[in-house]
């Protein structure tokens, strides 16, 4: 089932798959909810599996001029609302796992279960704030250039070889996006605060996928959040970097199906 949500009159593209306990997938920024195409069809199986498009992204309308965690996090809910799932194994690749958190912090009953597909809870240091300044600057320039360096930077070298098809299908899909949406979720990024508290008061369990060649995530800051959780279960991969979905496809699926099944272990 494919369909949309209003948010304060602005549309919000989601998709619903299976039946059975809820998972929730979030993509990251300048991506889409088509992403999760293969790890929805093999959840779907035994799982309801919501996908959406976050504000500015895919099919979603921009809903504010900067996209914050907490606007977008209000989103999901909405959307998990209209479809009465009260709680949900969250997954949540890059930025999605930055709105994963913000919803983690503002409702954390709705959490059965938390994954952060190469992200973090850390704010950003003052040099990364910086260099999003600049950042926005370039893609109100020209955004079609900055996608077309940055998508395949988020890539190990090789696996820019590798994946060159898939890598152009996102960037061709990242084009289509409104500059306003691009600009609106880099500044949400921006704003966002430090959320380790909610890793330390978690309840649930928490996955980690990490990519130990993953330029965004630098590797030691990546195992430091391990520990912070009481329930913690982590892949690191020493060949990849920050696409673990693409470039280590299998092994990623394998890791997210292992954990909502823990996850809902004692409901199935």
């Amino acid at each position: 089932m494919e369909d949309y949500c209003y948010y304060k009159n602005f549309k919000i593209h989601y998709k619903v798959s299976g039946s059975g306990p809820a998972v929730v997938l979030l993509h990251g920024f300048t991506e889409s909810l088509d992403i999760w195409n293969d790890f929805a069809k093999g959840l779907a199986v035994s799982y309801r599996v919501v996908a959406m498009d976050l504000p500015g992204h895919g099919l979603s309308e921009c809903v504010a001029q900067v996209h914050t965690m907490e606007v977008m996090a209000a989103c999901v809910k909405m959307v998990t609302d209209a479809l009465d799932i009260k709680q949900f194994v969250l997954i949540g690749h890059s930025m999605g796992g930055y709105v994963s958190l913000a919803l983690a912090a503002l409702h954390p009953a709705m959490v059965k279960g938390l994954g952060l597909f190469h992200s973090h809870a850390y704010a950003d240091s003052a040099e990364l704030l910086k260099n999003r300044m600049r950042t926005n600057n370039l893609i109100k320039k020209n955004h079609y250039n900055f996608l077309s360096g940055f998508i395949p930077s988020l890539f190990t070298p090789e696996n820019q070889m590798k994946y060159v098809n898939e890598i152009n299908a996102l960037v061709l899909g990242s084009k289509k996006m409104n500059v306003d949406g691009v600009v609106a979720g880099n500044a949400g990024m921006a704003e966002r605060g430090d959320r380790t508290h909610v890793l330390k008061n978690a309840v649930y369990p928490v996955l980690f996928i990490i990519g130990k060649q993953d330029t965004r995530l630098p590797f030691d800051k990546a195992l430091e959040q391990i520990s912070l959780p009481s329930d913690s279960t982590a892949l690191i991969m020493g060949d990849v970097a920050h696409m673990g979905y693409l470039e280590a496809r299998e092994k990623t699926f394998h890791a997210v199906k292992t954990f909502v099944d823990r996850c809902y272990s004692d409901c199935i």
